[in-house]
Protein backbone atom coordinates (compact mmCIF):
# COMPACT_ATOMS: atom_id res chain seq x y z
CA UNK A 1 0.00 0.00 0.00
CA UNK A 2 1.73 3.42 -0.75
CA UNK A 3 0.45 6.76 1.25
CA UNK A 4 2.77 8.99 -0.38
CA UNK A 5 0.04 10.86 -2.63
CA UNK A 6 -2.06 10.83 0.20
CA UNK A 7 -3.04 14.41 2.32
CA UNK A 8 -1.12 14.63 6.13
CA UNK A 9 -4.37 14.92 7.19
CA UNK A 10 -5.90 11.95 5.75
CA UNK A 11 -3.10 10.05 7.24
CA UNK A 12 -3.32 10.58 10.56
CA UNK A 13 -7.45 10.34 10.18
CA UNK A 14 -6.47 6.62 9.01
CA UNK A 15 -3.97 6.70 12.00
CA UNK A 16 -7.14 7.45 14.26
CA UNK A 17 -9.22 4.71 12.97
CA UNK A 18 -6.62 2.68 13.63
CA UNK A 19 -6.77 3.55 16.68
CA UNK A 20 -10.35 3.12 17.75
CA UNK A 21 -10.05 0.02 16.23
CA UNK A 22 -7.23 -1.86 18.13
CA UNK A 23 -9.69 0.04 21.06
CA UNK A 24 -12.84 -1.65 20.26
CA UNK A 25 -11.33 -4.77 19.66
CA UNK A 26 -9.58 -4.83 23.02
CA UNK A 27 -13.31 -3.57 24.72
CA UNK A 28 -14.46 -6.70 23.42
CA UNK A 29 -11.97 -9.01 25.18
CA UNK A 30 -9.83 -9.08 21.87
CA UNK A 31 -12.46 -10.86 19.95
CA UNK A 32 -12.54 -8.58 16.98
CA UNK A 33 -11.51 -9.64 14.13
CA UNK A 34 -10.18 -6.64 12.82
CA UNK A 35 -7.35 -6.53 16.02
CA UNK A 36 -4.51 -9.07 14.52
CA UNK A 37 -1.86 -8.85 12.31
CA UNK A 38 -3.29 -7.53 9.15
CA UNK A 39 -4.12 -4.35 11.15
CA UNK A 40 -0.82 -3.94 12.75
CA UNK A 41 0.27 -4.26 9.27
CA UNK A 42 -1.43 -1.59 8.26
CA UNK A 43 -0.63 0.23 11.34
CA UNK A 44 3.41 -0.10 10.45
CA UNK A 45 2.92 0.94 6.92
CA UNK A 46 1.13 4.34 8.47
CA UNK A 47 3.63 5.07 10.76
CA UNK A 48 6.53 4.45 8.46
CA UNK A 49 4.65 7.12 5.78
CA UNK A 50 3.91 9.35 9.03
CA UNK A 51 7.46 9.05 10.53
CA UNK A 52 8.93 10.11 6.87
CA UNK A 53 7.07 13.60 6.81
CA UNK A 54 7.87 14.31 10.60
CA UNK A 55 3.90 14.13 11.79
CA UNK A 56 3.23 14.40 14.99
CA UNK A 57 0.56 11.20 16.33
CA UNK A 58 0.27 9.69 19.07
CA UNK A 59 1.75 6.34 19.18
CA UNK A 60 -0.52 3.06 19.91
CA UNK A 61 0.29 0.54 22.71
CA UNK A 62 -0.79 -2.87 21.57
CA UNK A 63 0.33 -4.37 24.22
CA UNK A 64 -2.08 -3.05 26.62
Amino acid sequence: MNFSSSKDESLLSLWESVRRQMLAGRANAGRCRLVGNNLRTYAELLRSEMDRRELNYNPINWSE
